[in-house]
């Protein structure tokens, strides 16, 4: 039975016992599992009403998988049956995105509903337990708990990416690791 740990001693036994020299040229390597998930409308929003313009999906897929294996990665929408939309649907497929679509649901208020919550949190529980590390791109309050939950039963890293001002401070506690949506990740207008 080999046991491969992640880590040079690690890897350098498993190369041992396999009969093989670890060298530079030879060295065994391990990628990160990486799951994905973004919560569409609330970058949307927050970067808009912070930033006054929008969130780079290709800047951010080149940063969240840079050296790892995409396991999964998803963006959340809502469906209003817009042109301008379906094209930006298209783009986020293009880079490697399945998208999800919710209706978007006008009631007789006024008010509008289209919240993804429950369905990440779904998806996020199915693919964390065969990843290393899952990057929830939201600044929504309530994640945090559902951060913590897969942190301790899956022992993931988490990385949440949002506009600090607008994040939650409970969902930035809950990662491993909190990225501002800065200069960066942003398309000026």
């Amino acid at each position: 039975m080999f046991l491969l740990f992640f880590s040079v001693v690690g890897r350098r036994l498993a190369a041992t016992q396999l009969g093989t020299q670890v060298t530079p040229e030879r060295s065994i390597k391990f990628m990160q599992k990486v799951s994905v998930f973004v919560d569409v409308q609330n970058i949307y929003y927050t970067t808009k009403e912070f930033h006054n313009c929008h969130f780079d999906y290709n800047a951010f897929w080149a940063k969240a998988t840079v050296n790892r294996e995409v396991v999964k990665a998803i963006a959340y929408a809502i469906d209003r049956d817009d042109e301008k939309q379906k094209q930006f649907q298209n783009i986020l497929r293009g880079i490697g995105f399945e998208v999800k679509l919710k209706p978007f649901i006008q009631r007789s208020d006024g008010s509008a509903k289209g919240d993804w919550d429950v369905g990440i949190t779904l998806d996020v529980m199915e693919y964390a337990k065969n990843s290393d590390m899952v990057v929830l791109a939201s600044g929504d309050g309530d994640f945090d708990l559902l951060v913590s939950k897969i942190r301790k039963d899956f022992v993931v890293s988490v990385e949440v990416y949002g506009v600090a001002q607008l994040t939650a401070t409970s969902l930035i506690n809950a990662a491993t690791k909190f990225i501002s949506i800065e200069d960066d990740l942003l398309l000026r207008m």
